[in-house]
C-alpha cells in the first residue's frame, strides 16, 4: 500500500448532520486511508431492526426498506454510490418481519483504521427502529448471503385470551390455548433433510430455488403465555417459515393430528398446504442469526478492530453534592 498522502476521506457524521471537509479533522483523516486497488475492502455488518414500519429487507425506494434506509446512510458516509457499495444481506426478509441478527457486506475503495466511527455515524443517521449492531472487515471469500452456514429464525405466539400490549408487535395472538407438546411432536417431522415445495410461496425472484433443505432443529419453547418457535436450517424458501409455523399452529389447537406434517411433506404441492391454512402473520418472525463457516469470519490482514459501539464514559462527576 502507497505511504502517500491519502485523498480526502469520506464526511463523517456530526450531530446528525455530516460535516463539510473543511471541518475533517486530523484524527478523521488517519480513520482510513485511500487505495487504488480495484478490489477494494470489504466490510461486514450485523443489524438489528423492527420491521413494523418497512416493506422488507430488499431495495426499493418507497416504501422504504431496510437495505434502502441502510444504504441511504452509507452513502452519505463513504460519499460512495449506491451501486458502489454492493450491498448485499443474509437474508430477505418480508415487509412486518424483524431481525436481531441479519447480516449484510458492502465493499469500499478505501481502508479504515478505526471502525467506531463509521459505526456511531451510521447509527447516527438511521432511524431509531434500525440498529448496526457490529461492523468488522471481512476477506475477499466473505459473503453475507453465500458464505452462510445456516440460519435462526425464531416465531413468537402470544397464546391467551387477550394479547399483551407489549406484544402486539412482536408475536401473533390467538386466543386458543395451544398444546405445546403436540406442536413439538410435529415440529420434529421437520427435522432433517427433506424437498419443502409445499411449504413455499411462490416468488418470481429467483427463479427456481433448490426446495431440498436441511432443518437441524426446531424447537417449541414455552415461557408462560408466551410461545417460541425456533427454527435453524441450512436455508429456507419464501414464506416456509411462516407456512410451518401456521400448520404447527393448527397441530397446537388441537384442529389436526402431528402425523399431518410428512403428509403435506410428500405431497411436494404448495395447495396441499392452502387446504388447512394459510401462512401466519409476518409480525412474529425474527431473523435471529446467521451462521458462517469460521475461516469466512477470519479478519484479513492489516485490518481495524471489529466495533461493538462505544460506551460513554466520564471521569468525574459534573453534579455538585450536597
Amino acid at each position: 500500500m502507497s505511504s502517500a498522502t491519502p485523498a480526502l476521506p469520506p464526511s463523517l457524521c456530526t450531530k446528525g448532520s455530516l460535516s463539510s471537509p473543511h471541518n475533517i479533522s486530523k484524527t478523521d483523516l488517519n480513520s482510513f486511508v485511500k487505495i487504488s486497488d480495484p478490489g477494494g475492502f470489504k466490510w461486514r455488518l450485523v443489524i438489528a431492526y423492527d420491521g413494523t414500519k418497512f416493506a422488507g429487507w430488499q431495495y426499493q425506494e418507497s416504501p422504504p426498506t431496510v437495505q434502502s434506509m441502510l444504504e441511504k446512510a452509507l452513502t452519505q458516509i463513504t460519499k460512495l454510490q449506491r451501486k458502489e457499495l454492493h450491498l448485499v444481506g443474509a437474508g430477505r426478509t418480508d415487509a412486518g418481519v424483524h431481525a436481531w441478527g441479519q447480516v449484510a457486506h458492502f465493499v469500499t475503495p478505501f481502508n479504515y483504521t478505526s471502525l467506531d466511527s463509521i459505526h456511531s455515524a451510521l447509527n447516527g443517521l438511521l432511524p431509531q427502529e434500525i440498529r448496526v449492531r457490529e461492523i468488522g472487515a471481512a476477506v475477499p471469500e466473505f459473503h453475507a448471503r453465500f458464505s452462510c452456514r445456516s440460519k435462526v429464525y425464531r416465531y413468537q405466539i402470544y397464546s391467551d385470551t387477550f394479547m399483551d400490549p407489549f406484544q402486539r408487535h412482536f408475536a401473533y395472538h390467538t386466543a386458543y390455548k395451544l398444546n405445546a407438546c403436540k406442536m413439538r411432536e410435529a415440529a420434529q417431522h421437520f427435522v432433517g433433510k427433506h424437498d419443502f415445495s409445499a411449504f413455499a410461496n411462490a416468488t418470481r425472484e429467483d427463479g427456481v430455488p433448490d426446495p431440498l433443505k436441511t432443518i437441524s432443529r426446531f424447537d417449541v419453547i414455552e415461557m408462560g403465555s408466551l410461545l417460541q418457535l425456533e427454527v435453524e436450517g441450512s436455508g429456507f424458501m419464501y414464506r416456509q417459515v411462516r407456512n410451518m409455523v401456521a400448520l404447527l399452529v393448527q397441530v397446537g389447537k388441537e384442529a389436526l393430528d402431528s402425523d399431518i406434517v410428512p403428509m403435506i411433506l410428500e405431497t411436494k404441492d404448495r395447495r396441499e398446504l392452502a387446504k388447512y391454512t394459510l401462512p401466519a402473520p409476518p409480525h412474529g418472525l425474527c431473523l435471529v442469526s446467521v451462521k458462517y463457516k469460521e475461516d469466512h469470519l477470519q479478519l484479513p490482514p492489516d485490518s481495524p478492530l471489529t466495533s461493538f459501539g462505544r460506551h460513554h464514559t466520564i471521569t468525574k462527576c459534573k453534579l455538585p453534592f450536597y
